[in-house]
């Protein structure tokens, strides 16, 4: 049992570093949605900017783009043209994404200020990428309204997802302490 344990003791390092990361910010993130009441349609204060950010870059492109709040959900809706083509959910702020990128950076972490340096710098890629992905599927959500599911449920989500497992390979092969002791 002894010697099994030494052989996969990375393995079991790793999984418990990843795991008690992503336990304590999920939980933190969790308190932080707590503060928002959805029964009265609060939107929590992150996802309110990533709809506001993507009102400001469609705007950069096109006129006649605004954001709302849904009078009916926990939600801020996004208009193209007087036409509503999308809302932004608690979901779509990409926190959960953020956690789980830094939570596998960190159980592949030998060095402190790295690893940070790459969390920070990985978090706020992903976020300026969702901001472009949200704002690219509104348009696309107005040209072609029948490809909603296709768009939503796979192209996008792959785009933001691809991304996160890029710069994990990134950081495993270039940048955290075990690409060096390995090659």
């Amino acid at each position: 049992m002894k010697n099994n344990f030494s052989q996969y003791r990375p393995f079991f390092t790793f999984l418990l570093k990843f795991l008690l990361f992503y336990v304590v910010f999920t939980f933190v993130y969790k308190m932080y949605l707590n503060q928002y009441d959805v029964t009265k349609n609060e939107v929590d204060s992150f996802t309110q900017v990533v709809a506001n950010q993507t009102e400001k870059l469609m705007g950069v492109f096109v006129e006649n783009t605004k954001s709302f709040r849904h009078e009916f959900e926990p939600s801020i809706k996004i208009f193209y043209n007087n036409k509503y083509v999308a809302r932004v959910i608690e979901g779509c702020n990409a926190i959960s994404v953020m956690i789980l990128f830094a939570a596998f950076i960190f159980a592949f972490s030998t060095q402190w200020k790295k690893t940070g340096l790459y969390i920070i710098f990985g978090i706020i890629l992903i976020h300026i990428l969702n901001i472009i992905r949200i704002a690219l599927l509104s348009f696309a959500l107005y040209y072609y309204p029948e490809y909603e599911e296709i768009l939503h449920g796979t192209i996008f989500p792959l785009f933001i997802y691809g991304v996160v497992f890029l710069l994990w390979i990134l950081w495993v092969t270039k940048f955290s302490g075990y690409a060096k002791r390995n090659s």
